[in-house]
C-alpha cells in the first residue's frame, strides 16, 4: 500500500512536470518546399503524416506496398497543397528496396531534407508461440530495412543538414505483454538509432535523428488486433501524426504519443513490480471469449 502511495505521487509529480515542460515551438513555414521520404504511407499514421506535410506545403515521396491506395494518398496530397507528391510502391521484406528507394526520392526531389521510417510488417496480436520465421522477417521490415534506408539516405541528409524521423513504439522501450516479436524489433531501433544519434554528432555531421514513442492509437489495424483484449483507449491517429511531424521538425531528439507514455517512461525503472502490475492490468486474459 505504501509503494502504491508513493507511486502515485511520483506519477503525480512526472504529470506536472510534462505539463509545464512542454513547449510548442514549430513554425509551419519550416515544412514549405521540404523534400520528405514518407514510408508506411498508404494507411493508419503514415498516411495522416502524409496529408500534415501536404498542408505545410512539402514535397513528398510515399512508399507503401499498395500501389492502388498509394495512388490516392498521392492526390489528396496534391488537393491539400503538397508542392509535390509522387509514390514508390517497395516491399520492405525485400532486402534489395531501401537503397532503389532512397536513390529515387533523391532523383525526384533533387535531395532530402527529411525521411520519416513508418512502416510495419503484420504481426499477430498474441502470446509467443515460438514462431522464430515470423521474427526472422519481421526483423527484417520493422528493423534491418530502417537501418538500410538510414544508411542510404545519410549522404543526402548530411548534405542538406537534415532530419531522420523513427517511429517506434511503447512497446519498444517497456516490454508488454502478446508483441514479443513486435517489440524485440521496436527496442532494436533505439538502440541503433541512439548510437548512431551519437556517431552523427562525434563526427560533427548535422544530423538529427527524432525517435517516435507511441501508445496505442486509432488505427484500423491496431483496433482489429486489441478490440476485447486491451481495456485502454486509443489516441487519435491523425495527432499521433501531427505530433511526429513537429518533432520531426524541430528536430526533436525524442517525442511521445499520447503524453502518457512519457509519464510511464520517467517511472518505469523506480517502481518495477508496480509498474508490470499496471501494465497487465490494461490487458484482458484470458480473454471473454476464451
Amino acid at each position: 500500500m505504501r509503494a502504491a502511495g508513493l507511486l502515485l505521487l511520483v506519477l503525480g509529480i512526472a504529470a506536472l512536470w510534462v505539463a509545464f515542460s512542454w513547449r510548442d515551438t514549430f513554425e509551419p513555414g519550416s515544412l514549405s518546399g521540404a523534400r520528405v521520404l514518407l514510408t508506411g504511407a498508404s494507411d493508419g499514421i503514415g498516411e495522416q503524416m502524409a496529408y500534415h506535410y501536404a498542408r505545410f506545403g512539402a514535397q513528398i515521396v510515399l512508399t507503401a506496398r499498395r500501389e492502388a491506395v498509394l495512388q490516392k494518398v498521392m492526390a489528396k496530397c496534391l488537393e491539400l497543397g503538397a508542392k509535390k507528391a509522387v509514390y514508390f510502391v517497395a516491399d520492405m521484406a525485400s532486402p534489395t528496396e531501401p537503397e532503389k528507394l532512397v536513390r529515387f526520392a533523391s532523383e525526384q526531389l533533387g535531395g532530402l531534407d527529411f525521411v520519416v521510417l513508418n512502416h510495419i510488417g503484420a504481426s499477430p496480436f498474441e502470446m509467443w508461440a515460438g514462431d522464430v520465421d515470423h521474427l526472422r522477417w519481421l526483423m527484417q521490415v520493422n528493423f534491418f530495412s530502417y537501418v538500410a534506408l538510414a544508411s542510404a539516405a545519410l549522404p543526402a541528409l548530411a548534405e542538406s543538414k537534415g532530419s531522420l524521423v523513427v517511429v517506434s513504439s511503447l512497446a519498444g522501450r517497456v516490454s508488454t505483454p502478446f508483441v514479443a516479436p513486435y517489440s524485440a524489433t521496436k527496442f532494436a531501433l533505439e538502440g541503433f538509432f541512439g548510437s548512431l544519434r551519437h556517431e552523427l554528432v562525434m563526427q560533427q555531421k548535422e544530423i538529427s535523428i527524432t525517435l517516435c514513442f507511441l501508445g496505442l492509437i486509432d488505427t484500423e489495424s491496431a483496433i482489429s488486433k486489441t478490440q476485447g483484449k486491451v481495456a485502454m483507449t486509443a489516441a487519435p491517429a491523425s495527432e499521433a501524426a501531427l505530433t511526429i511531424v513537429k518533432g520531426g521538425a524541430i528536430r526533436a531528439q525524442e517525442v511521445f504519443y499520447p503524453w502518457t507514455v512519457r509519464i510511464l517512461f520517467l517511472v518505469r525503472d523506480f517502481f518495477p513490480a508496480q509498474r508490470d502490475a499496471m501494465i497487465r492490468g490494461a490487458y484482458v486474459y484470458p480473454p471473454p471469449s476464451a
